[in-house]
């Protein structure tokens, strides 16, 4: 292996530390957004009972905001529902830019290994061409065999960064797909914590609190806080909910 990394040249360097930055990123990402981490099944329906009767503990409270973050989203809306419908949606979605944010951690270093590391494997190509051809005119030597020895081990360059560039690639989209799969799972449970405590129709509610999904580009792209699920924002409609009330 160490033989393989020197043949490449001193750019082979530079990609295995992006393969190892690469992989440690899979693997973070991999753990941190499972379903049942992010977005549990069924908690909002869990604490119906309790909202109801008004019997939800300041404890309890802590608990489900420690518990995932979808219970951080759930007990913020519930800190704030004394303060109306319109007040408690705005907290809920300015919680909801933060933990999304959050979801999409270190996604941004993954799609940039992804776009790198091709460039640099076909710059260690060029330059161990360039090396190739400089020795051969330098030496008088016209060895066909010794010119193709040395652009075979240029490629080898283009081949690691390949290698580095496509799983990162697809992971990457991959867990920007699951952001995105989450954070409406979030949204409609959002929805739903609004139709318990203010009565309003479920529909309405989640009407509330929706946000428009970032469309999805041609890689290689980056997200950021500004294209993140909720960081577009839609005010609740006042004369709606009036008109779902009536």
């Amino acid at each position: 292996m160490w033989e393989l990394i020197k043949a490449g040249g001193w750019l082979m360097f530079p990609l295995v530390i992006c393969s190892i930055a690469a992989l440690a990123i899979i693997i973070e990402r991999g753990i941190r957004l499972q379903h049942k981490k992010v977005a549990p099944n069924g908690l909002v329906q869990s604490l119906e009972t309790k909202l109801k009767q008004g019997t939800l503990s300041t404890e309890e409270l802590s608990a489900l905001r420690l518990s995932s973050p979808l219970g951080d989203l759930l007990a913020t809306g519930i800190q704030y529902s004394s303060g109306g419908l319109e007040y408690m949606t705005l907290q809920i979605q300015n919680r909801a830019s933060t933990l999304i944010h959050r979801l999409e951690k270190h996604l941004n270093l993954l799609g940039t290994i992804g776009n790198i590391a091709p460039l640099l494997g076909l710059l260690g190509t060029v330059l161990g061409i360039i090396e190739s051809f400089l020795a051969v005119n330098v030496g008088g030597n016209t060895d066909p065999a010794m010119l193709a020895a040395g652009i075979s081990q240029a490629l080898m360059s283009t081949a690691a960064g390949m290698f580095v560039a496509i799983p990162a690639l697809i992971a990457y989209r991959y867990y920007q797909r699951k952001v995105a799969d989450l954070a409406v799972e979030m949204e409609e449970q959002s929805g739903i914590l609004l139709h318990l405590i203010h009565g309003i129709p479920q529909q309405a509610s989640i009407a509330a609190v929706a946000v428009a999904l970032p469309t999805e580009s041609t890689l290689p792209t980056s997200t950021d806080v500004a294209g993140s699920v909720f960081a577009q924002k839609i005010a609740p409609n006042p004369i709606a909910v009036k008109q779902s009330q009536s």
